[in-house]
Order: structure tokens, then C-alpha cells, then sequence
């Protein structure tokens, strides 16, 4: 429900942005957004709290975003309070956010290596990613994982390139563990 939920707004909001031209504003005001909704949880504990009604809670929105962010984006919010969805809100901009990244043919990599890469290595695997995809600009996410011991993991959507020295292992593990099951059948 929750994934519908953000694809029905989140579309409707980007198509606005489309036909407006307001793209890079919307994009920048729907972080905004987020920004706030993550730095003041008293707002989620509101806006979620069951004694308080719906019109109360479209007045919280107004209150503290009107004048702040676009009425499109007010506009957007005031709905989906109104139709109960205000727990999906986050995910509503998050996909909003990627929709407009993909228009623009920016890529989100997250990228974990057993040690802390240099500029130059992580320049490198930028460039790398560029040269490999259809993106022309990334938005890279560095995270260290001693236990990976060598090598990299990269995710990219819902792609994942594994050549780190941990999964090497574990693959040759298990073609070992067959080759000693034929062995072992074998046997007389």
C-alpha cells in the first residue's frame, strides 16, 4: 500500500513539476521537506497522534510549511494528510526525489569497501560507474565493512556488483563443499 501510496502522489507531484518547469525547485524544496519531518519528530508524533483530527492536522502542515515551500507542495501535503496517508509522507518525496534524479540521468550509488578509499580511487569508481551506465553524473554514498576483507560492493537501484575477497570466499566454500559431496558419493 505504502509503495502505491508514494508512486500515485509522487508521480502526480513530478508531472506538475514537469508541466510547470519547476523541477529543480520542487526537487529542492521536497529535501527541504524531508529535512524537517526527520530533524523535528514532534511533527510525525502530531500529525500521527489518533485524538487528533484530520482538520487539525492540515493546520499544523499550514502552519508550519505555507509561505515556507510552494503551494503545489502545501497543496500535496494538505492531501495526503487528508486522506489519512501522512505516514507515508517521507516515502511520497523520497520517490519524488529519484524520479526526478532518474529524469535527469543521476545516478544514486552506494558503494562499501573493506578500507576508507582515497579521492583518486573514489574518482576512479565514479568514473568507472559513468563510462559503465547510462547516468551522467552519480550521487555516491562510501561506507566501510572491514569484514568484506578486500574488493567492493556496489548498489545502484536494485543492482548489486559483489567482487568483494568475502563473497569470493563464500562462492569458492560452496563449490568446494559440492566437489566433496561427488567425492564422498564416490566412495565405496
Amino acid at each position: 500500500m505504502a509503495k502505491l501510496v508514494s508512486k500515485t502522489y509522487g508521480d502526480a507531484l513530478f508531472e506538475i513539476a514537469q508541466e510547470e518547469g519547476r523541477m529543480d525547485s520542487f526537487y529542492e524544496e521536497a529535501e527541504g521537506i524531508r529535512a524537517v519531518l526527520k530533524e523535528n519528530t514532534q511533527i510525525s508524533k502530531l500529525m500521527n497522534h489518533p485524538k487528533i483530527v484530520k482538520e487539525e492536522k492540515i493546520q499544523i502542515i499550514e502552519n508550519i510549511f505555507k509561505g515556507r515551500v510552494s503551494d503545489e507542495l502545501v497543496g500535496l501535503m494538505r492531501m495526503i494528510v487528508d486522506k489519512g496517508h501522512f505516514a507515508e509522507m517521507d516515502q511520497v518525496l523520497s520517490y519524488f526525489i529519484t524520479e526526478v534524479k532518474e529524469s535527469k540521468h543521476i545516478g544514486t550509488a552506494y558503494v562499501t569497501t573493506a578500507v576508507e578509499l582515497s579521492d583518486e580511487q573514489k574518482a576512479q569508481v565514479t568514473d568507472k560507474l559513468i563510462r559503465t551506465t547510462n547516468y551522467v553524473e552519480f550521487e555516491m554514498h562510501y561506507d566501510v565493512d572491514a569484514a568484506l576483507i578486500g574488493g567492493m560492493v556496489i548498489r545502484i537501484k536494485d543492482r548489486v556488483v559483489d567482487s568483494s575477497i568475502k563473497t569470493k570466499l563464500y562462492d569458492l566454500s560452496r563449490e568446494l563443499s559440492k566437489i566433496q559431496l561427488k567425492v564422498g558419493e564416490c566412495a565405496p
